[in-house]
């Protein structure tokens, strides 16, 4: 972290808010304290209880998201701000700000796009224990989905690179938007790590936002959706499968009978296992088209992510000429 001060990395702290009066002001100034060259912006998503007063009062930047969500918020953020390296945390005090440094020193050491912050005990004290299953099962999911590159995808607690931030398309609208976050990374392949870090109980009079059953439908339903856009194949070949399997199931007893009799007297029967057995071909196919196209969209999105400067690159983005490269490509 030292150094010439023109070498120095620009360091944004982004503070996602729902109704956290009752902590944010301590997490700005716990911020400010930890990272007194930093950025600290919050961006308030509609709340009700003078959460965008207290973040003002204690030094931060304040922008206000009306769409409700926790992914529009970060999608805004990542598109209204600039820095070299991000810091991403939540407003409810959950998460140390101590641990910050540790986790810019972590990203410029190991020289990666995304350090996440693991929640050290979260699955034996997840608030609930709705919450805790449900991190255990997510995050056994993502791992036989999409690799082995994380072991707490919901942590919200993390520090991205630029190149990272501006190449992330971010298309959540809620809590599933750490999920995306780590997809994109196992999707591009790129360098991330972990750093476990100590989480915090809330303190009196802060509530959580986060729903077990409403929020976790809407993650399966990203993993659904993110695995039908990344590996295609696999989501239409599962497809397939169970269609196949089940005009099997259909069939074999008409077969059988056709066999002993030489009659198909169970017509209808044996029309559905011929369109469930032709729907898992077509299923097939699709998975075998879209998984090329879906090859052809990472490699742009790669290409683009290596377009980004990088920080560790030595070669520093002027903003002069950002904006104008912008405005010749408009």
């Amino acid at each position: 972290m030292s150094g010439p001060a023109t070498n120095a990395p620009d360091i944004a702290v982004l503070l996602p808010c729902y109704n956290e009066a009752a902590t944010i002001g301590q997490v700005v100034r716990d911020f400010r304290a930890a990272l007194p060259e930093a950025r600290i912006y919050v961006y308030d998503n509609n709340s009700t209880d003078g959460t965008a007063l207290t973040a003002m009062l204690a030094g931060a930047t304040v922008v206000r998201e009306r769409r409700q969500g926790k992914g529009h918020v970060v999608r805004r953020m990542f598109c209204d701000i600039d820095a070299d390296i991000y810091i991403m945390a939540d407003g409810d005090g959950t998460y140390g700000p101590a641990d910050a440094e540790e986790l810019i020193r972590t990203l410029i050491t190991e020289r990666v796009d995304m350090v996440v912050g693991t929640r050290r005990g979260v699955h034996a004290d997840a608030g609930r224990n709705g919450h805790a299953f449900g991190n255990r099962l997510f995050n056994g999911l993502y791992r036989l989905l999409f690799g082995n590159d994380f072991t707490d995808i919901l942590s919200g607690y993390r520090a991205f690179s630029r190149r990272y931030v501006k190449s992330f398309p971010a298309v959540s609208a809620g809590f599933e938007i750490e999920t995306e976050m780590s997809v994109h990374a196992s999707r591009l392949k790129l360098p991330v790590t972990e750093l476990e870090l100590n989480y915090g109980r809330r303190p009196a009079g802060s509530q959580s936002k986060l729903s077990t059953f409403r929020d976790g439908f809407k993650i399966l339903g990203m993993f659904a959706m993110l695995m039908k856009e990344t590996r295609p194949f696999a989501f239409f070949a599962s497809i397939a499968s169970a269609f196949l399997m089940a005009g099997i199931l259909f069939g074999a007893p008409v077969i059988v009978e056709y066999l002993q009799t030489g009659l198909v007297p169970r017509m209808p029967t044996w029309v559905l296992s011929l369109c469930l057995v032709g729907l898992s071909f077509v299923s097939f196919a699709g998975g075998v088209i879209l998984d090329s196209v879906a090859q052809g969209r990472n490699e742009l999105l790669r290409l683009h992510y290596l377009s980004l400067p990088s920080i560790y690159s030595g070669k520093r983005s002027d903003p002069a000429e950002e904006a104008a490269r912008k405005r010749d490509a408009a």
